[in-house]
């Protein structure tokens, strides 16, 4: 008897023992596990600030219809523009029907009635804008991409008809339950009535006055390589370094690399062996994008939601392009250069797995060394700079954004009209 109660105790002991040891090695109270597999990545401290996908769902401009061919835009962080979206998140949309896009004629509608309309330029997966609105489930609506909502009152028969344009360019959704009354969309429109007056032409919109933008200058600071290193690899010590002829430089773990141009201030991170996790679904893409900035590298200031582009072989890449100014005037998109790779942080992913990552080192620190308000050219002055590109291609998309340079003070943010062309490059008009 006694035998038997001393084996008992000793094999309550053993198993004590075991689980002391699991608790010491992997779950060791105020740390992270001891013991580490190769796909676990170092968060890096000090580094940028985390954030949320929904903080990134944004349109790039809301266009107010005020009737008689008149319209004007707010952009993101006016106060109307806030207003606007604000009341719009409250809303709930419903009853989704599909037409083909030509069976109507959209200008007439835009240029003829009271209304309002949210761009999102490349799209935003629905699945994402649920986040945001309150736009009802609906297996026929669910999968598409839109790239803006018109919202509007007909003339007629006293109601609201709100349509979701496909990023595709084909069709289009009606939301035949809405829950606006004629009455918010006019009392929504009216704020715009006082505003810089817009012309709608070929597809753009143009000011009829200067518009005013805060030019800025940032005080700046960098992401160190180390710094880096430390959040993408498993084990920093076990890189290899190799210096390229153009003067970049490569770190490696045979597995990953890390590719840092010095002289530019950017990098590009790729993992090609990274295990998919499944098949791509552009909504949980886009919130795995956003998780994987968090924990390497962050946000410094407001980013949006830029692109989100798959293609057949399973790729599917997203681009968040960051905004900066506040107050009356709002905030604009600064430019990404060729040359000065600042504004944008792109992801690749496979399946749901991110295999490559670019983003510029700087960063935007506190405080500003300059900050004037000045204007942007509108009316004919700005149509005739528009004419004087003498391009080949057509004019896709124009609006005011910032071109960033480095000054020995800094970060200097200048304002500018951009032009995107259907060529896909940009031209900047001063």
């Amino acid at each position: 008897m006694k035998e038997s109660v001393k084996s008992l105790v000793l094999t309550l002991l053993v198993l004590c023992s075991l689980v002391q040891s699991y608790f010491l090695i992997y779950r060791l109270p105020g740390s992270d596990p001891v013991v580490k597999t190769e796909s676990d990545y170092i968060k890096t401290e000090n580094m940028g600030q985390e954030s949320d996908a929904e903080s990134m769902l944004f349109p790039s401009q809301i266009a107010i219809h005020l009737g008689e061919d008149r319209h004007t835009i707010f952009y993101p962080e006016s106060a109307f523009y806030n207003l606007i979206y604000s009341r719009l998140k409250g809303r709930q949309f419903d009853g989704f029907q599909r037409y083909a896009l030509d069976n109507i004629n959209w200008n007439e509608i835009r240029s003829g009635h009271t209304g309002l309309e949210l761009e999102f330029d490349e799209g935003i997966p629905v699945v994402l804008l649920q986040r945001v609105m309150q736009i009802v489930p609906d297996p026929l609506f669910d999968g598409e991409t839109v790239s803006r909502i018109l919202i509007y009152n007909t003339d007629t028969d006293d109601q609201v008809r709100v349509f979701f344009f496909s990023s595709q360019g084909d069709v289009v959704y009606e939301a035949t339950k809405a829950d606006l009354t004629v009455q918010d969309v006019r009392q929504q429109a009216d704020f715009g009535k006082e505003w810089v007056p817009y012309t709608l032409e070929n597809g753009n919109y143009i000011p009829e006055q200067p518009i005013s933008m805060v030019e800025a200058g940032l005080n700046m600071d960098t992401f160190t390589t180390d710094q880096m290193q430390s959040s993408l690899f498993f084990d920093p010590s076990i890189t290899r370094y190799i210096r390229e002829k153009d003067g970049s430089e490569i770190y490696t773990d045979s597995k990953r690399s890390l590719q840092v141009r010095q002289n530019r201030n950017w990098i590009n991170y790729t993992d090609p062996a990274a295990p998919s996790a499944g098949e791509n679904n552009p909504g949980r893409d886009v919130l795995s994008a956003v998780d994987f900035v968090n924990e390497h590298g962050g946000w410094n200031g407001l980013f949006r939601l830029d692109q989100t582009n798959g293609s057949g072989d399973g790729q599917h890449t997203i681009v968040f392009r960051q905004y900066y100014g506040t107050g009356p005037y709002g905030s604009f998109p600064i430019v990404d250069l060729p040359s000065f790779h600042y504004s944008e942080i792109t992801l690749n992913m496979r399946q749901g797995t991110i295999t490559s990552y670019e983003r510029s080192l700087i960063y935007a620190d506190e405080g500003e060394w300059r900050k004037e308000i000045v204007e942007l050219p509108g009316g004919d002055d700005l149509r005739e700079r528009i004419a004087a590109l003498k391009e080949g291609s057509s004019i896709l998309k124009l609006y005011p954004a910032y071109f960033p340079s480095l000054t020995q003070e800094g970060l200097l943010l200048k304002p500018v009209w951009a032009v995107e062309l259907s060529n896909g490059s940009t031209r900047i008009l001063y």
